[in-house]
């Protein structure tokens, strides 16, 4: 295929404003798929995805539209549209050429969709601006029209106005595709370079990588080598995803297309390498990525100590499959051998977690989510930690600062008072407000981090009865009044329930998450006093009372030293079982913590 007859652009919108419906329609348009083979939601290939309802993963089609007895060639990759998913977009976006950015006629611009457009900018891609669900009672086609045209500058009546989900007007889509966004750049007869944009694992085929190839024309299989890491690979085949895998003779400059490289180990091959002919190298790599940033950390651990190694090799696969997720071993008194894993937000975690039990059949426990922070010592050195078990003594430490984001919400202007309310409540500060019309505003706050990670969004979507958006970017260190809250369980210390709260709040949330244990932990022969501590002192203890055996069943009368005599003997038995007796932390608990604001 000629390079000025291919066409490689992303779909990129808010959540749930209809990429993946829009794609299933493309898809159908240009017969990529048979009838029988078609089914809602085509690329979200994951059981997950297809059970809540939103794309994880960015996906690869190829499809050959025909027009005026021309055949293009049109790749099409969709992405999320979640805030914790944002890293799949800007990967996607480095493939392409240009972005089908879907706008809600009923919603019309949000959070999100700012933020995936200001990626595709950096990026220079071309915006091809398409408004979607105008067949809802409650679309405004007209007003959201001219949303995008003050935004981007594009004459109202040229903004394709379709319904994805009853096929309406679908065919303009690809028409624009092929009239604005431009053909690829590259060299077709230059040394070959080609962009790994993505990686999966096939326990047949070993590391799959998902490539877009900028120069020359990779042949056949022949040897090639991975620029970054140094491995020389020796392809199975290569092929281009229809969107099933489809084995073809050559991939040339534009395409985008697999590698199955048959490399066994995950540890060979990353996102973001640049893949060349071994025999014929190309001088200079491609730019890849910038690694991302995790902005929340948890601790994560085996229920069976033995399954440890199972679970790093589990891990391995998930990252060559997710580029944002991390990873280090690290060790916990009440849970053992470990790792502390990093993610884009909690959303992200909670993914991570279902897919660890599902793929791979894991048995775990997640702890209580953390952000980093950064720690002045009184000797002059500053460490950053992203653990509640490394903050030093509080004597060492100087001051703490925790980080702080800037957020932007987006809300119709009846939930202002209710929006505002919540983020002073999580120490939030108001920054600007902006009018977009007469009934939409969009609230932009400084707040910090540690504060959204858990149920912000959740009681976001509940105070402003789902019509609120958020998205936020992380903006500076502030020094806060940070202290540990220790969990005490029969007066030992377990570090794995422990937290990083401030000062103000360490009151309430102690009393909360004592309470809470109280509940879950199960009684003992022997009462078990439940403590939350900062530093040495106690401010909040519950107990969990003994389980009693009558041991005066037998006693029907006589004297009362007898019956003393008996409950003393209890007594002493129960001390001394306190003594030697461990308490069993059921995995609940490790999960409390996070629930402790959903009530």
């Amino acid at each position: 295929m000629k390079l000025d007859h291919i066409r490689n652009f992303s779909i990129i919108a808010h959540i749930d404003h209809g990429k993946s419906t829009l794609a299933d329609r493309l898809i159908q348009m240009t017969d990529t798929v048979t009838e029988r083979e078609m089914r809602e939601q085509l690329l979200d290939s994951m059981e997950l995805e297809r059970e809540k309802g939103v794309t994880i993963k960015a996906s690869a089609v190829r499809m050959i539209y025909r027009r005026n007895g021309e055949e293009y060639e049109i790749n099409l990759i969709d992405t999320p549209g979640h805030v914790d998913f944002s890293y799949e977009v800007h990967r996607a976006l480095q493939a392409c050429e240009g972005a089908v950015l879907v706008v809600d006629a009923s919603q019309g611009i949000q959070a999100q969709t700012m933020a995936h457009l200001f990626a595709a900018l950096e990026q220079n891609l071309t915006i091809v601006p398409v408004i979607n669900k105008i067949d809802l009672p409650a679309a405004m086609p007209d007003d959201v029209a001219q949303e995008i045209e003050d935004l981007l500058g594009v004459p109202a009546e040229d903004i394709p106005r379709l319904s994805a989900k009853a096929g309406l007007n679908v065919e303009q889509v690809l028409e624009k595709v092929v009239d604005e966004v431009p053909p690829p750049k590259g060299d077709p007869d230059g040394p070959i370079r080609a962009l790994v944009f993505d990686c999966r694992y096939d326990s047949y085929r070993g590391v799959i990588a998902y490539v877009r190839v900028v120069d020359g024309i990779i042949k056949g299989t022949p040897q090639l080598y991975a620029m970054s890491s140094g491995v020389t690979i020796d392809p199975l085949e290569i092929g281009v995803l229809v969107p099933v895998m489809l084995s073809v003779a050559s991939l040339g400059a534009g395409q985008v297309g697999y590698i199955a490289t048959g490399l066994k180990s995950v540890k060979d091959l990353d996102v973001g390498d640049t893949i060349t002919l071994a025999a014929q190298p190309a001088r200079e790599k491609l730019p890849g990525y910038q690694a991302m940033k995790p902005m929340v950390f948890a601790g994560l651990y085996p229920t069976n100590p033995e399954d440890y190694n199972d679970l790093r090799d589990a891990l391995e696969k998930l990252q060559l499959n997710d580029a944002a997720l991390s990873y280090e071993p690290e060790t916990s008194q009440a849970l053992g051998f470990g790792f502390r894993l990093g993610f884009l937000g909690l959303f992200h975690m909670e993914i991570i977690q279902e897919r660890l039990e599902r793929e791979y059949d894991m048995d775990i426990i997640f702890t209580a989510p953390s952000v980093e922070y950064r720690v002045l010592k009184t000797d002059g050195i500053l460490i950053t930690i992203d653990s509640p078990a490394a903050l030093p003594d509080p004597t060492l430490i100087a001051h703490v600062e925790e980080p702080w984001c800037e957020l932007r919400i987006f809300t119709p202007a009846e939930f202002i008072g209710p929006v505002m309310d919540l983020i002073t409540k999580r120490r939030g500060e108001l920054k600007t407000q902006n009018w977009l019309d007469t009934k939409r505003v969009e609230i932009v706050s400084l707040i910090p981090l540690a504060e959204i990670i858990v149920d912000f969004y959740n009681e976001l979507k509940a105070r402003t009865k789902g019509y609120a958006s958020m998205d936020y970017a992380l903006d500076q260190y502030r020094p806060s009044d940070m202290v540990k809250l220790d969990i005490l369980v029969n007066h030992q210390p377990v570090d794995a329930l422990s937290v990083i709260v401030h000062r103000d709040d360490a009151f309430y949330k102690g009393q909360r998450l004592v309470s809470k244990m109280k509940d879950i932990i199960p009684r003992q022969m022997f009462e078990v006093p439940i403590q939350a501590a900062v530093g040495n002192k106690v401010i909040s203890r519950a107990n969990v009372k003994a389980m009693r055996k009558d041991v005066l069943s037998k006693c029907y009368g006589g004297d009362i030293t007898r019956k003393r005599k008996l409950l003393e003997k209890q007594k002493a038995g129960k001390r001394r079982m306190k003594m030697v007796g461990s308490v069993e932390i059921p995995q609940e608990a490790f999960m409390s913590v996070l629930r402790l604001d959903e009530e």
